[in-house]
């Protein structure tokens, strides 16, 4: 294995351990509420906290990665967030578990960025288009960590205890990886600092991309189990299926993305990706069987899968800003769409019914092809890897 090739096995198995500290958290998330004996509305404000800390987390990657390089943000951040997880277990109180998931979500966009940063570094060393199958491992560590928690619930481990073994194995990954971490520079340009600027027109092309496939993600993560039950009608055993479908081919999917960049070009794969989106959630409202619905709840996995990775990848040759503040302003971006999917599936639902909220987010579809396709040499402009 060659040099390059062990730093890609490093900067992957960083993307690993984010997802399995993130998943492990979410798995415990019934006992978190039972702990502290919390209703439903009451959880969900505890669960605010995360993407708040995420928001703020933005302008301070995009400024740090900027001002110090990814490599030591990473080295500390990494550290620190596997660290937090197990504060978040231990935490006796709600005052105490709120300030806790703040850090713990800022942390994990300084990651986020820091990380992306680096794997983009890596692709231009290497000449061809990986980004998307980091982002499958940290899918891939999803399962791995929904795994894990269901082990240590059937061996009636506390959180607290399931967090410490997670962190302990995030720290090896850590001292393992280290090594490997490209040592960047610092950008001295001008494009540096907090992340409170006006996007140029690239940055907000790719950012309304990544806001579409963001909200549609979002609403399948939220109200793909609700669509089987209530539109589907699906036995209470194949209620999941919808979203083990989607998640799947998402994971599934990221593994596929970076072969079909470097044939096809990034833009022919965004606009693909749109399209499935599309046809899978249509598919999904017009014919609402648990064959046909989970068929298109796969299809819409797959074009999902490559939204973010394909408009980092992008996003991170801009000429105009630094790739980790590029990255930071597309994020920002694209997670207010991540927020606001799943109120406006409820929302539109509670004035009409489920399936005029899904045929609503096929729309995103059509959006991120059309976005793809207009006025594409704002994208050739960027792109130097594999376009056609």
């Amino acid at each position: 294995m060659n040099y390059l090739s062990k730093r890609r096995v490093a900067i992957g198995a960083m993307f690993f351990f984010m997802g399995l500290c993130f998943a492990s958290w979410a798995a415990r998330i019934p006992d978190i509420q039972t702990k502290f004996q919390l209703s439903e509305g009451q959880l969900g404000t505890i669960l605010l906290c995360l993407p708040i800390g995420s928001m703020l987390g933005l302008p301070i990657a995009g400024w740090s990665v900027h001002q110090y390089g990814s490599r030591i943000v990473i080295l500390i951040g990494s550290f620190a967030y596997a660290l937090t997880l197990p504060l978040i277990g231990l935490a006796p109180t709600t005052w105490l578990i709120v300030p806790v998931l703040v850090v713990f979500g800022m942390l994990g966009n300084i990651m986020n960025i820091s990380l992306n940063t680096q794997a983009l570094g890596l692709e231009d060393q290497m000449g061809k288009s990986i980004l998307a199958s980091f982002h499958g491992l940290w899918s891939l560590a999803g399962f791995t960590g929904a795994g894990i928690g269901a082990g240590m619930i059937f061996l009636k481990f506390s959180p607290a205890a399931h967090y410490a073994v997670v962190t302990g194995i995030s720290v090896l990954i850590i001292l393992f990886s280290q090594k490997f971490v490209l040592n960047d520079k610092r950008d001295s340009g001008e494009s540096g600092g907090l992340v409170l600027k006006r996007p140029d027109d690239l940055l907000l092309r790719v950012g309304l991309i990544s806001f579409l496939g963001m909200m549609t993600e979002g609403c399948m993560f939220d109200w793909s189990g609700v669509y089987f039950k209530k539109i589907v009608l699906a036995q209470p055993e194949f209620v999941a299926l919808g979203y083990v479908c989607f998640m799947g081919a998402m994971a599934s999917g990221r593994f596929i993305t970076d072969k079909a960049s470097n044939r096809f070009g990034r833009i022919s794969v965004l606009q693909v990706s749109g399209a499935l989106i599309f046809f899978g959630l249509v598919l999904s409202v017009m014919v609402p069987n648990l064959y046909t619905a989970a068929f298109g709840f796969l299809l819409v996995g797959l074009g999902v899968a490559s939204i973010v990775p394909v408009s980092y990848g992008i996003a991170g040759r801009s000429k105009l800003y630094s790739p980790s503040v590029a990255l930071a302003l597309v994020s920002t971006i694209s997670f207010f769409g991540f927020l606001l999917g799943p109120p406006v599936i409820g929302f539109v639902a509670d004035l009409f019914d489920l399936k005029v909220s899904f045929a609503l987010i096929a729309v995103n579809g059509l959006g991120i092809a059309l976005l793809s396709s207009i006025r594409k040499q704002v994208f050739y402009s960027q792109e130097p890897i594999s376009t056609p």
